[in-house]
């Protein structure tokens, strides 16, 4: 069990930078399987808004895990989208894109900010907008030279988290890359799996990744 300490987004990047993605969770399902990534010890999960009812599922976790998880939003798409998620308790705005006026509305929300970005000119649009890390959206795309090749030309305290097909056999390669941490979707939910699949799935990149810094 992780420590009583409260999660914040330095502490998700400082002990273990993995974001659960939880794409078409149901609020029913939301905090069984939000439990059980705590429980592996994960401090981190997004809720993507093509969920259903995603806001219900975000609220339901932090009045469950409170400040023991950092709970997201995700595909956010919409400055409205970032003040409807604000509205359900959501910590941290993940996009699929760079687009500014998502990024503007994170900011002023004082929420953290993770845009998509694919190029070398979407990530320094995202960086110059205000972004807190990069999401490198789909990591099946870039693998991990691409990420080197990133790290050696944006600001080297921004985080580069690939997202998009990692598993716990692709982290070590990425990691000696330069990627900060990943998010991981079906890997470690899809739609009906139960709280103790995926317990056991974030277990094995809980490993993966504390192996790749050995």
């Amino acid at each position: 069990m992780m420590s009583a300490r409260a999660v914040t987004w330095d502490r998700v990047l400082s002990d273990l930078p993995l974001i659960a993605i939880l794409r078409g969770v149901t609020p029913a399902e939301a905090v069984p399987v939000a439990e059980a990534l705590y429980d592996s010890g994960f401090l981190c999960v997004e809720v993507p808004l093509n969920s259903p009812a995603p806001f219900e599922s975000i609220g339901a976790i932090r009045a469950r895990l409170k400040e023991g998880l950092l709970a997201g939003a995700g595909t956010v798409l919409s400055a409205a989208d970032v003040q409807s998620s604000l509205a359900s308790g959501a910590q941290l705005i993940v996009s699929p894109h760079t687009e500014p006026t998502v990024i503007q509305a994170t900011r002023e929300a004082g929420l953290i900010c993770l845009p998509g970005c694919a190029t070398p000119s979407e990530a320094f649009n995202a960086h110059r907008l205000g972004a807190h890390a990069l999401k490198l959206f789909p990591a099946e795309a870039m693998p991990a030279p691409v990420v080197r090749a990133l790290k050696a030309v944006l600001p080297p305290h921004l985080p580069l988290l690939p997202v998009g097909g990692i598993t716990p056999q692709t982290i070590a390669a990425y990691r000696a890359a330069g990627a900060a941490g990943f998010g991981i979707g079906s890997a470690i939910y899809s739609p009906g799996s139960t709280p103790d699949q995926v317990h056991e799935r974030a277990a094995a990149f809980v490993r993966a990744w504390r192996d790749s810094n050995r």
